[in-house]
């Protein structure tokens, strides 16, 4: 044991060389008042946090309040010599294992696998239909590497330039794993920056290449900007326990279950004693196994509308209880895609922000979306009551062409002789709840958070501590500078992107991208970490970019890239920094390793972009033979055509039919003053766990997805974090979120094989009702719809 740990407060370990981790428990002795000042710091920054249980919150205020030692002595135990959170204790592990991290061999697999899937992701990205190798493959395909790496690889030592090193420093670690992990995590996701780059530069869309150069600058900033950000908030995002980043409790999950396989014990984890390394492999293989089913042998099973089945002409029932363009009153799935697919796992959200998403889906998107559809209003009873999609006059999909000049600016007399864009129901709802949520995540930090985040201002890494932040003080941090030096890099690759080439976008108006990226960070990143629940600028930004930079489509995607991708980077970044932070990883490494990885990704995906577009015939062209349509890049086509030609005031304004959109902007704001208000009121009640940002802002993704991938991620959710987790908590605590990665594992695995070996060559799934007839449905179509416009007619207003 080293006794330096025990000086530090730190829980040693001793690893033995059998592929478990053997803890060496140590512990603190405070004197009283310095217990009573940390419980005392401990009640101040988690007032109002809704992950911690009433009974802890309600023991913290009782031993403040008696002052008796032994009480006080409990109570230090209970919150700041482990995690206070259950969840946090069933996916992290309150020890340090003291292996090796920063090795060559974690970086040559970890840049070895990071170019390897992102140039594939960046490839596959630009197909319809698209997909990706998450992170989980990479975990999973390293570990038999590092293995193996370990077995035959010399273990001899050399010595370079003073500096010693070794190809095999013994056998495959933990921190190594975790190290390869970050790479994956940082890599395995294509750059935002791709999509804008895609229309600018396809011969179909803007035809408008600027190079090399540009590609690079411009991809390069918006990516590293958000990775600098997350580092200098640390003290505000990482640093502090009631930032959980639930996101993160799979990888942990898996990656402890990877390299311990000891049984559990059955006293405590209500009679089941299999380990968690076989419990994952064998739900894996049955999730990989299962998902033939839905998503082949029987796609009917995916989305299970029965109800349109039986009715597959009746506009109503299809509205109602369709699952593809309609509500899904009855949400019935057995595709594990359905349920998972936009808001990640739903095992690993704490149970309150699944109530909240669903109090948000039923009381302000399915009721309104029944009111204005069955009420006429913007003309609704001619579109489906659920799409992404917009439309003309005739009921037909918004053609952006007929309205452009060959410059790419509006032609008026054309827009005004064409049509106005018409929205479905639910996504005029989008569009109003997007507005709401994000007034309300600011009003919510300020009345829910401000006094924790003064405090954690002042005192940073002096902040009340729970073991993992003890443990981690052991490690030399990465000091403010690194990632305050990255920012001004990366700011004068933005300036320069904007500067140095046509792009149509002052440089002024590139420091407003960033500064409203920069207002939502805490705000947008403490919902994030507390509630795994995203909320996005990807409508605010085209939005305001609109009236800014008006006329200026390019202008108006390339500030639509640098604010949405500069939260989204600081969002995912931060969660990755947690979860390094959770595996004990030394700080200068993760930032070395996320730096590194992340620059490195920029040239492969650039390199792999620019290739498919120079080399694919008709690439990016609707009917290109291979099916290399750039979905991604055509969409943000279409939108910076939607908001930077047409722009929000003809499509949202006050002389515009959807002027009313407005009052979300108000709505949002005062639902948290509601809640603040009550809960001061009534400081107990189940209103603590109400979230107006989630509520409202978790709408973000519906459309495209529908109600039933919502209501169905709510109820497994709830299942699992709420039910399961009271009834039988040893179980949940043991297994619940190996659960989470099993499923996602098995389920990315079969879809990579199910697309390779029959998506991509076009072989035909089986031929029979249930993977015909079921899909010959209004609902399925698109063409559920109360009227309809007969051929050489219009409908909506006369002029616009």
């Amino acid at each position: 044991m080293d006794q330096k740990n025990l000086d530090a407060g730190i829980e040693p370990t001793i690893s033995r060389g059998d592929g478990q981790i053997h803890p060496v428990r140590g512990s603190i002795a405070l004197s009283e008042t310095e217990r009573h000042e940390e419980i005392e710091k401990f009640q101040k920054a988690h007032q109002w946090d809704p992950n911690l249980p009433q009974a802890k919150a309600d023991a913290i205020s009782q031993a403040l309040h008696v002052g008796e030692p032994e009480t006080m002595f409990e109570v230090e135990k209970e919150m700041i010599e482990k995690s206070p959170y259950l969840e946090v204790q069933a996916a992290v592990r309150d020890i340090d294992d003291g292996e090796y991290t920063n090795t060559l061999r974690a970086w040559i697999i970890g840049m070895t696998m990071s170019t390897l899937v992102t140039g594939i992701n960046m490839f596959l990205s630009m197909r319809s239909p698209s997909i990706a190798i998450p992170a989980v493959v990479v975990i999973i395909i390293t570990y038999p590497i590092g293995h193996f790496w370990a077995k035959v690889m010399p273990m001899h030592k050399f010595n370079t330039f003073g500096l010693e090193w070794t190809l095999n420093p013994g056998r495959f670690s933990v921190k190594e794993h975790t190290v390869i992990a970050l790479m994956a995590k940082i890599t395995s996701d294509y750059a935002y920056s791709t999509n804008a780059l895609e229309a600018l530069q396809a011969k179909s869309l803007y035809n408008h290449p600027m190079g090399w150069g540009f590609a690079l600058l411009f991809t390069l900033s918006s990516q590293l900007i958000g990775i600098a950000l997350s580092g200098m908030f640390r003290r505000f995002l990482v640093w502090p326990a009631a930032m959980i980043w639930p996101g993160q409790f799979g990888t942990t999950s898996l990656l402890y279950a990877l390299h311990d396989k000891r049984k559990a014990e059955p006293s405590e984890t209500n009679g089941w004693k299999i380990s968690q390394y076989r419990y994952f492999i064998y739900l894996t293989c049955g999730m990989f196994a299962y998902y033939w089913f839905p998503g082949v042998l029987w796609q009917g099973l995916s989305v299970f509308a029965f109800a349109t089945w039986i009715k597959p002409e009746n506009v109503v029932v299809n509205q109602l209880f369709g699952g593809f363009t309609g509500l899904s009153l009855i949400p019935i799935t057995f595709d594990w895609t359905q349920i998972s697919g936009y808001i990640q796992s739903p095992l690993l959200s704490p149970w309150h922000a699944h109530f909240n998403l669903l109090v948000g889906l039923v009381l302000v998107m399915i009721i309104p979306a029944l009111g204005i559809a069955y009420s006429g209003a913007f003309y609704s009873d001619y579109l489906p009551i659920n799409t992404s999609r917009t439309f003309d006059n005739t009921a037909t999909r918004y053609n952006v062409t007929k309205i452009l000049t060959p410059e790419f600016t509006l032609d008026l007399e054309k827009y005004k002789t064409y049509s106005p864009i018409f929205l479905a129901p639910t996504f005029f709802l989008n569009y109003g709840l997007s507005f709401a949520g994000l007034t309300a995540s600011l009003v919510h930090t300020i009345l829910f958070h401000r006094k924790e985040i003064w405090y954690r201002f002042k005192e940073a890494r002096n902040q009340e501590p729970d073991i993992h932040f003890k443990m981690m003080k052991k490690y030399p941090e990465a000091p403010d500078w690194w990632y305050g030096v990255l920012w001004v890099v990366a700011m004068a690759f933005g300036l320069a992107t904007v500067l140095g080439f046509e792009t149509n976008m002052p440089w002024w108006s590139f420091l407003l991208s960033c500064l409203l990226a920069f207002i939502f960070i805490i705000p947008l990143c403490m919902i994030y970490g507390m509630t795994n629940i995203q909320i996005s600028l990807n409508v605010l930004s085209p939005f305001l970019a609109g009236y800014i930079i008006p006329g200026r489509p390019i202008g108006n995607m390339i500030f639509k890239v640098f604010s949405t991708i500069v939260l989204g980077q600081a969002q995912v970044f931060s969660g990755d920094l947690k979860m390094a932070h959770y595996m004990k990883i030394p700080p200068r490494t993760t930032f070395a390793c996320q730096v590194v990885a992340a620059t490195w990704a920029v040239f492969v995906q650039i390199s792999v972009m620019n290739w498919a577009l120079g080399n694919i015939s008709e690439i990016c062209t609707p009917t290109q033979p291979s099916h290399f349509t750039c979905p991604n890049g055509s969409t943000f086509f279409s939108s910076s055509i939607v908001w930077g030609v047409i722009g929000p005031a003809r499509v949202l304004g006050s002389n515009s039919m959807y002027s009313n959109i407005h009052f979300f902007w108000l709505a949002g704001a005062i639902l948290p003053v509601i809640f603040y208000l009550a809960l001061w009121k009534y400081p107990r009640s189940f209103v603590r766990y109400l979230n107006a940002p989630v509520i409202l802002g978790s709408m973000g993704w519906l459309p495209p997805a529908t109600p039933l991938n919502f209501s169905t991620w709510a109820v497994v959710g709830l299942t699992f974090n709420y039910f399961i987790q009271r009834r039988w908590n040893g179980w949940w605590k043991q297994y619940n979120y190996i659960t989470s990665a099993a499923l996602d594992s098995g389920l990315v695995i079969c879809t990579l094989v199910v697309f390779f070996a029959i998506t991509l060559p076009n072989v035909t799934v089986p031929q029979w009702w249930g993977n015909v007839q079921v899909f010959e449905t209004l609902d399925y179509l698109g063409m559920a719809r109360r009227k309809t416009v007969a051929e050489g007619e219009t409908f909506g207003p006369t002029t616009w």
